[in-house]
């Protein structure tokens, strides 16, 4: 019965325990605040990433699936499917407006003759059908330049330029049709160098010249040259294709490798321009009454990936299964049919949203274990802390030890008093370290606007009133002659002082731009698993912190203890 009121007493009686207690849970704390945020950035890369790709992909590249349309219908037939889209994935170039400027004569500058050489950019091009897509993948809701709901456009700054019905393309971004009929693209956000990114992740059209207005650099009032090369399944290369497309809108997937490098075309266009569209397929050696060749049957349209999106309550891994089953009797079956002019691949690669981008959420997942494991170190720290504050009770309480041995108290009684100091020591700090943590994360947006303004003339003025006050308590305790109050508020005088200092100063720190990490919060959700782990690991810490102490209380001589001065 000694052991729980010693330790409790031991507890509450000095400051030294509390000391104690506020190291591990600023170690809990700093170890789930810093995971945490690294999760949430973790889950955010996941949630951008599956942007426009759905559940599970089929993919056969180059030469592309012929008679897509029925495995489509095959898939979307399937209990576990709830949509699927085709997709022509390529490489290609893109002509942009702007780059080198060639003068074509003497005096050209000033007549006039200038041509601009636009840039070549090297983008990754899908054909896509946007309405079945955006069963998928939910694509209308990606296009930037579309009008904002009443809540969105609440929460716009004042100059966001999708507050003004000019930059409204919504029809045309889903239809991948401009206002004068002609096949239009849609670009990644990033593609354009006339968008700039502010600070609170909203773009700005912006103008080259000072004497040009910035709605005239909208990627949408251009048109483009893009250039494919088609590649036979033989790996032969056919003659380049080029071909003008009017710029329809421009999208945001929320993954900066992705808005870069991205855009997206109508799948005819881009099917015809890659020679995988549906032709006619002609026999040489048979003529017709005009004495061409002989059209003896149909060459399929292809297309090189399907997305698909799963129903609701199904697993990706379970769609994927079924998928794949679907596949198989798709190709078996038109394989067998004599009638088909093409022969799908017997296998094509079926995987889920997350094993195609393995490469991109991959290195962020490592990159939290690392946090993760690094971060952990405070662990020691925190052990080292316990065991030194605990020596020094141990070697306060040595009378009192020699007492309780001299009265019967057994070695494992002693050491069972400083474990259960331990232990009350890990929880209470593990427990004020989870809430602390949470505290933090859950207002992190909030710390960081705050940090991101300039310090208002009220904060500055509590900070030097603060400042003074501590300096007149400095002052108070040297004519007290008290080294600690003197020693103490000196100190705060001078904290309190460097912090007025600096807030008179102070004009903003932004640490997270939004124009850097492509997110325009901090993910603000605590990592429940890393708090549980933490927090057991923080009470397990602090025990092998305290066992060496009590090791060395329980070896204690109850002789030589009570002699002790």
């Amino acid at each position: 019965m000694y052991a729980p009121l010693l330790a409790n007493r031991y507890l509450t009686s000095r400051i030294i325990p509390f000391i104690a207690v506020a190291a591990v849970a600023l170690c809990v704390a700093l170890v789930i605040i810093v995971v945490s945020v690294m999760t949430g950035f973790l889950d955010k890369v996941r949630d951008s990433g599956r942007t426009l790709i759905g559940d599970v992909v089929v993919n056969y590249p180059i030469s592309g699936i012929p008679y897509y349309e029925e495995l489509i219908a095959d898939i979307e037939a399937l209990p576990e499917a709830a949509a699927a889209s085709p997709i022509v994935e390529t490489l290609g170039l893109l002509r942009m407006p702007y780059g080198t400027v060639e003068r074509t004569g003497a005096g050209a500058a000033q007549a006039g003759g200038e041509v601009v050489r636009g840039r070549i950019e090297f983008v990754e091009v899908w054909g896509i059908d946007p309405a079945s897509l955006d069963r998928v993948a939910g694509y209308y809701e990606r296009l930037y330049w579309t009008k904002p709901s009443p809540e969105a456009a609440a929460k716009m700054a004042p100059d966001d330029p999708r507050l003004d019905p000019y930059y409204h393309r919504d029809e045309e971004g889903r239809t991948l049709r401009s206002r004068r009929g002609a096949d239009g693209i849609v670009l990644g956000i990033e593609v354009s160098e006339f968008n700039h990114r502010t600070k609170d992740g909203s773009y700005r059209t912006m103008a080259r010249r000072e004497d040009e207005q910035d709605r005239e650099y909208l990627m949408s009032n251009r048109t483009l040259t893009l250039t494919l090369l088609p590649i036979s399944s033989s790996a032969k290369l056919g003659e380049e294709q080029a071909r003008e497309f009017d710029v329809v809108n421009e999208f945001q997937s929320g993954v900066y490798q992705i808005d870069s490098q991205r855009i997206l075309a109508p799948i005819a266009a881009v099917q015809d321009m890659l020679q995988l569209g549906e032709a006619e397929l002609s026999d040489p050696r048979q003529r017709d009454e005009l004495g061409r060749p002989k059209v003896i049957g149909t060459y399929p349209a292809r297309a090189t990936t399907i997305v698909v999106r799963a129903a609701d309550g199904v697993s990706a891994d379970r769609l994927r299964d079924a998928v794949d089953l679907a596949y198989q009797r798709f190709a078996a079956r038109v394989a067998a049919d004599p009638t088909r002019t093409l022969i799908p691949p017997e296998t094509a690669s079926v995987d889920t949203w997350e094993g195609r981008l393995r490469n991109l959420i991959g290195p962020v997942e490592k990159e939290r274990e690392l946090m993760r494991t690094l971060f952990s170190i405070v662990y020691l720290v925190c052990a080292a802390l316990v065991l030194a504050i605990f020596w020094a009770i141990v070697q306060e309480k040595t009378r009192d030890i020699g007492i309780l041995r001299a009265v019967g108290a057994s070695r494992t009684g002693v050491l069972w008093i400083f474990l259960r100091y331990g232990v009350l020591i890990g929880i209470v700090g593990s427990a004020l370290g989870v809430l602390l943590a949470w505290g933090v994360v859950a207002r992190i947006n909030d710390i960081h606007d705050f940090l991101g303004t300039p310090a208002t003339p009220a904060v500055q003025g509590i900070a030097w009133v603060a400042t003074a006050a501590a300096a007149v308590l400095a002052v108070r305790g040297m004519l007290r002659n008290s080294a600690l109050q003197t020693v103490f508020w000196l100190f705060a005088a001078i904290g309190l002082g460097v912090l007025a200092t600096l807030l008179h100063f102070h004009k903003g720190i932004v640490v997270w731009d939004p124009s850097i990490y492509y997110f325009t919060r901090i993910p603000s959700e605590v990592d429940r698993f890393t708090a549980l782990t933490t927090a057991i690991g923080g009470v397990v810490f602090s025990v092998i912190g305290s066992a060496i102490p009590a090791a060395r209380a329980a070896d204690t001589d109850p002789v030589q203890s009570l002699r002790y001065e």
